[in-house]
């Protein structure tokens, strides 16, 4: 297999590039092995940049795949105005996979990342061959409309107590969940420099608004989604209800479920040695249509 670049590169130090897509330049990072496999497009979650991507996952990743991360639109070093529903940002991310030069991608989203992949797999079925998504939901489902008022106030909580608000939505309140959360914000510390720029005050209310569109909207036949689909999150997700990953598992038709205990939002990243040898070996297998042609 040929690597990407011409040394070993991992997260902390992968060039940030861009690529124009209609009139948007994406702000992008490549990096793993270049194998005659599929590609996996990682899709961030609310309010993130691409230095918000776990570089355990990343690497991981990576290793034996060619990944490819970016910033939506508005978002980070991103151009034009940030995208207020989870149909635009399904469009932009598909402008940006096609703008690759990507006929089939693997996808992989978390918590908004994971909603925007439902839509990607339901406007352009043949551009995704297999799923993962983490900490998300369905449209309507269970307290995804509320996700603003919780993040807000987990906002105002990390402020009083002077710690990051991830360590509040994405992990729980045990000595396990709050040792999780302080391990997963020294490791999005480790890139040092060409970091991403912050996400601006107008695309966070465009997300949020997005995010009570989304929580407000009635549910899609997810039957339609006929991808292997791997599904996982912690049992005590308050951000997105654990209850919508269990909804997820039932009515995706070829979905396979993975709940990790004592966790919460950021359950794969807190299980990320688990995680990751999981998810490797889930995109591995041959879909079944691939096994019968």
């Amino acid at each position: 297999m040929n690597v990407l670049q011409t040394s070993k590169v991992t997260w902390k130090d992968v060039p940030t590039q861009t690529i124009t897509a209609g009139d948007v330049k994406f702000a992008y990072r490549e990096l793993g092995v270049d194998n005659p496999g599929t590609p996996v497009v990682f899709l961030i979650h609310l309010a993130a940049v691409l230095d918000n991507w776990d570089p355990r996952v990343i690497d991981g990743f990576s290793a034996t795949h060619r990944v490819i991360t970016f910033d939506n639109r508005g978002v980070g070093a991103s151009s034009g105005a940030p995208a207020s529903s989870m149909e635009e940002m399904a469009k932009d991310a598909i402008s940006f996979i096609k703008a690759m030069g990507l006929d089939q991608v693997d996808l992989f989203g978390f918590s908004m990342g994971g909603m925007i992949a439902q839509e990607i797999a339901l406007m352009e079925p043949r551009l995704v061959r297999k799923m993962i998504i983490t900490g998300t939901g369905p449209a309507g489902g269970e307290g995804i409309s509320k996700v603003a008022r919780v993040t807000y106030l987990d906002m105002i909580r990390g402020w009083l107590t002077f710690q990051d608000p991830k360590q509040f939505l994405f992990f729980t309140r045990t000595p396990a969940g709050i040792r999780a959360g302080k391990e997963f914000l020294q490791r999005l510390k480790e890139r040092s420099e060409n970091r991403d720029d912050a996400i601006t005050v107008a695309a966070l209310q465009a997300q949020l608004k997005a995010l009570r569109k989304w929580g407000a909207k009635s549910p899609a036949d997810l039957s339609r989604i006929y991808q292997p689909v791997l599904v996982a999150n912690g049992d005590g997700d308050r951000m997105v209800p654990s209850s919508n990953t269990y909804d997820l598992a039932k009515r995706l038709p070829n979905c396979e479920l993975v709940i990790y205990p004592d966790s919460g939002h950021g359950a794969v990243f807190q299980f990320h040695t688990d995680f990751v040898p999981k998810a490797l070996e889930f995109l591995s297998r041959e879909p079944m249509s691939e096994r019968n042609a």
